[in-house]
């Protein structure tokens, strides 16, 4: 049984990367076409399920392009940093990588530290190859217990105040700005409402509107 498990594992594993895949080949494509110079926003998945483009164009703001793949860890953002955010040379960038991070890893490593290395690495190859970039560094957004995922062994709403104060902190130290928009979706407990999940870590096109009337004062 246990084989059989790893085995689906495994294949599922590389079923999620095959699509990573084949969302980095579209965007390497798309690329060619976008106005630099514009809004970017970019990370994992709860900034690529983000309906930004479509809320800008609604409210008349300007263009925003999304270059979020679900699943992506700073590991991974860090291997295809091209694509996702240096090749549109964005005047404003909204980040918001790294929850994927915030889960146990191999041979004990911490994870705080693992993430907090690797998201100096992206902000000192902001600060070089975008220096004129207008950066806000997002915090990472709330989960709820309650729904049954194994992802929130980790990824709990303790350690995701202690990695937003790890992104405070870099925010601070390379002169970006670090903004939290999460008061809207939180319950009286600070979990994520649980209304707005179904996994207890992604949200609906609610929750996501109540983000989006909280940055439009940066956009």
């Amino acid at each position: 049984m246990q084989d059989l498990q790893k085995q689906f594992m495994q294949e599922m594993l590389a079923r999620m990367r095959q699509e990573q895949e084949r969302k980095l080949n579209n965007f390497r494509q798309q690329n060619q076409y976008v106005q630099k110079g514009k809004t970017l926003f970019t990370g994992s998945s709860l900034m690529e399920m983000f309906p930004i483009t479509e809320y800008c164009l609604s409210e008349g703001l300007p263009v925003a392009y999304n270059r979020g793949i679900g699943g992506y860890t700073t590991d991974d953002f860090l291997a295809a940093i091209g694509p996702v955010l240096l090749d549109l040379e964005p005047a404003k960038l909204f980040i918001n990588i790294g929850t994927n991070d915030i889960r146990a890893l191999p041979d004990g490593e911490d994870w705080l530290s693992h993430l907090g290395e690797n998201y100096r690495k992206i902000c000192l190859i902001i600060r070089e190859k975008l220096p004129r970039t207008v950066v806000y560094m997002m915090a990472y957004y709330p989960v709820n217990p309650a729904r049954d995922n194994p992802a929130l062994a980790v990824r709990t709403n303790a350690n995701i105040a202690k990695a937003n104060a790890m992104v405070r902190a870099l925010a601070f130290e390379f002169g970006f700005h670090y903004i939290d928009v999460n008061d809207g979706l939180k319950d009286k407990q600070g979990n994520l409402q649980i209304e707005h999940t179904q996994d207890g870590i992604h949200f609906d096109a609610a929750a996501y509107r109540t983000v989006f009337d909280r940055l439009k004062k940066y956009l």
